[in-house]
């Protein structure tokens, strides 16, 4: 008797985990260097994202009771998380806490799970919160598209570079 394989695309999300460390540390750096390193792989960038994207910069994460991970998960493999951290206000409490991190794994860009994970964030702890991102990402169209309000800047020097970021507050639905 022969049976059929089915494929399934089993998606979900779900709060991470300690056995989701080395994914978690995997995508950042994806994600990061191919944001950050636009004009090459330069020495401080590369060892700034090899010392502070790690396991056990993940566990330490997990064990802090401030941090809240949400993965988007499809069939095993992570596809893309959120981070936020709910001891982080921008100017004051009012724009809630800050969504550190909404990092998608570069070959599902455009798939939705970014507004999902959003939606997901909304969902489990409210709205609103805040988030910042650098000028030159091109994540500012996608948070804009989803009427995120532009509310200010900030800036902070890294290898001897000025880095600009905008601040965005979250509408009141996702």
């Amino acid at each position: 008797m022969q049976v059929d394989k089915v494929s399934v695309n089993i998606e979900m999300i779900r709060h991470a985990n300690i056995h989701d460390v080395a994914s978690l540390a995997a995508l950042t750096l994806q994600v990061w260097l191919n944001t950050y390193t636009v004009d090459g792989m330069r020495k401080a960038y590369a060892d700034f994202a090899i010392e502070q994207f790690t396991k056990a910069h993940f566990e330490e994460l997990l064990a802090n009771k401030a941090y809240k991970i949400l993965v988007y998960e499809r069939a095993g493999a992570l596809l893309g998380f959120a981070m936020i951290n709910t001891a982080s206000f921008f100017g004051d409490p009012s724009r809630g806490y800050e969504l550190e991190k909404l990092y998608v794994h570069n070959y599902f860009h455009g798939q939705g799970i970014g507004k999902v994970l959003l939606q997901a964030v909304a969902q489990h702890y409210g709205l609103p919160f805040w988030l910042y991102t650098w000028t030159e990402n091109s994540s500012n169209m996608f948070y804009q598209r989803l009427g995120f309000k532009h509310v200010g800047e900030f800036s902070f020097e890294f290898a001897g570079h000025t880095i600009l970021n905008h601040v965005y507050v979250s509408p009141a639905y996702l």
